[in-house]
């Protein structure tokens, strides 16, 4: 540093997936375990929840964790995107930009994300100008931890038609802009990608997981001969997909990765070093073509540093390493608290989803999520079957989805007719209506994709028509469910039976303390403590428990509120001390229901 070599040893930590309460321990662990620097992606639908309103507070002050990182002996690698991708809802992309409307003759929306386009670089700039008046004070050059910033992230991968260098040029000129041009600027992208999204003039990152390094750095070197090695990220753990198995990686090899890389001079970055958790709505979702992985809320990543704070082997055996190949004496580990755990809860007060619905809007057809306004949670599309759909006989008729994003249950007259999931590539189901009944269909926005081209038509809802016995149904009303808070009103013991069902409850807990909520008996929905939404829940696996962070409760009673969709008389969860995996199914038990 200052005209002297110097080898970034770093590890991934996002200041949102972990309680702002626990910034200063997780900071302190990576210290401690020998790296010198941490590096951050930055969110931007966190920050900027509506266009031209933003968000740096609590949680969100992003500009306060990278100054504990400073004061815990660390330097950062700044992430600001616009998009990072980060198995993050839409790559951290807000999904108003997803409101504007459709080119003519086309899905995708107006707003063509990570394009030149003008409209979308307009936001860019903005969003980009107000992070710099947070962070760009926080450069080395100005006494602050900040010494490189990364442009874009892995566009390389991002397969398509437009200038792909006026693009580039136009995201760094606006990083410049923001004020980011005194620390090293630079591009990561896999190596088979790097000619296609790298900036003459600038350095040039590689990102490859386990075992890669013999094929990836020869092609890094070919591009940049001379230029010092940077493995922007090295995937030292995997994240899981709802319906499929947990990922367990193989810490053997990653620990003769990070000793050969040291050894060899490299700057590397352990993606993840913790990977925490995607509260809230925020989990993205993946493709691999026409298919839909959503992500589970937990993003553990078999980090070497657990979800809840505590230490794998494999942080004990790197520190071991990082010692040994540098030749530093190590900070002391700070020890982690043990987990709590807590009797088996039973949620017997309830309300029906159904109760006080919200005002809605009205339209011929029906508009996705982000049209009305909405980003995350629940929407419901409510109508009433014309004449002439059917036949009046009890056959069942066919509805069919055009595009429906993501998952959706189904009711004639409040009886469940069945689910549409686009994860196992549904779009149509049988259906007993006649004329003169209520057609509602509840769709649950599980996680918008955050990776390829398919982000810029990624919003959420109904996209398209829906057709009844081949006929195009209209006169839709939207009913938006965005559940930023649990409803607090109207619970009563045996409220809700059936269907869609909210259920409160008191957490009594002595001495505060994490912990994991064993979801495994539940069905479908989320949690909320104290208003903290936790996350997701869903008895297709492989996640059968939530996190819940002890600094989110306090002693004597705690609120719970729980979402199911599959309703029930009531619910039950207790608190572990250790996570809950469940074999995972593609599909789950979707109980036949009148509401």
């Amino acid at each position: 540093m200052r005209g002297q070599p110097f080898q970034i040893l770093s590890g991934e930590v996002e200041y949102a997936r972990i309680p702002r309460e626990y910034w200063r321990d997780r900071l302190r662990k990576i210290h401690a375990m020998g790296l010198n620097t941490i590096t951050v992606y930055i969110f931007w639908n966190l920050h900027e929840p509506q266009p031209g309103v933003f968000d740096f507070s609590g949680q969100n002050d992003v500009a306060e964790f990278l100054r504990e990182a400073q004061q815990e002996g660390l330097h950062v690698v700044l992430r600001p995107g616009p998009y990072v991708c980060a198995e993050w809802d839409l790559g951290g992309y807000p999904a108003w930009l997803l409101k504007d409307s459709k080119t003519p003759g086309s899905e995708i929306p107006a707003m063509l994300l990570r394009s030149p386009e003008p409209a979308y670089l307009a936001a860019v700039r903005q969003w980009m100008l107000r992070l710099g008046k947070e962070l760009a004070p926080l450069q080395a050059s100005r006494g602050g931890p900040i010494i490189a910033v990364q442009i874009e992230n892995e566009y390389g991968s991002f397969d398509v038609k437009e200038d792909r260098r006026q693009y580039l040029g136009d995201v760094l000129q606006i990083v410049r802009d923001a004020g980011f041009g005194e620390s090293l600027l630079y591009t990561a992208d896999g190596g088979e990608e790097l000619t296609k999204g790298s900036i003459p003039g600038l350095l040039a990152a590689i990102d490859f997981g386990t075992g890669e390094e013999p094929h990836e750095i020869p092609l890094l070197r070919a591009l940049q001969p001379k230029a010092p090695v940077y493995i922007a990220e090295y995937w030292d753990g995997w994240f899981d997909h709802w319906g499929e198995k947990h990922n367990v990686t193989d810490a053997a090899a990653q620990e003769a990765d990070l000793r050969a890389a040291i050894e060899k001079g490299y700057s590397i970055n352990l993606y993840m070093v913790d990977g925490g958790t995607s509260f809230g709505w925020m989990n993205g979702a993946n493709s691999a073509g026409n298919n839909y992985q959503p992500d589970v809320s937990s993003y553990d990543y078999d980090a070497p540093i657990d979800e809840a704070g505590r230490l794998r082997p494999k942080y004990f055996a790197m520190r071991k390493i990082i010692a040994d190949t540098t030749h530093r004496i190590l900070p002391p580990v700070p020890t982690s608290s043990p987990l709590m755990t807590a009797p088996q809860l039973q949620l017997t007060k309830s309300r029906s989803l159904w109760t006080n619905l919200p005002q809605g809007v009205h339209s011929e057809s029906p508009l996705a999520m982000e049209e009305v306004g909405q980003s995350y949670g629940y929407i419901l599309y409510r109508t009433t079957i014309a004449e002439g759909f059917t036949d009046g006989s009890d056959k069942s008729s066919l509805l069919e989805f055009s595009g429906l994003h993501s998952y959706a249950r189904v009711y004639v007259d409040g009886q469940l007719q069945g689910v549409i999931d686009r994860r196992l590539g549904e779009t149509q189901l049988r259906v007993t209506a006649h004329a003169g009944q209520r057609l509602d269909v509840l769709v649950e926005n599980s996680g918008r994709i955050n990776f390829t081209t398919k982000i810029r038509g990624e919003r959420a809802g109904i996209l398209g028509d829906v057709r009844l016995s081949g006929r195009a149904v209209s006169g839709w009303e939207m009913i938006p469910m965005p559940l930023n808070e649990p409803p607090s009103e109207g619970f009563r013991r045996h409220g809700c039976t059936m269907g869609p069902c909210f259920y409160s409850g008191e957490l009594y807990v002595h001495t505060v303390g994490d912990t994991y909520l064993n979801t495994a008996a539940l069905g479908k929905g989320v949690v909320w403590v104290n208003g903290h939404l936790l996350g997701r829940f869903w008895n297709v696996g492989p996640m059968g428990s939530l996190y819940l962070p002890g600094a989110w409760l306090h002693a004597g009673q705690n609120k719970m509120t729980i979402l199911d969709l599959n309703g029930g008389e009531q619910v039950s969860v207790s608190a572990e001390d250790h996570p809950v995996y469940l074999q995972p199914k593609a599909e789950s038990t979707e109980p036949a229901r009148v509401d």
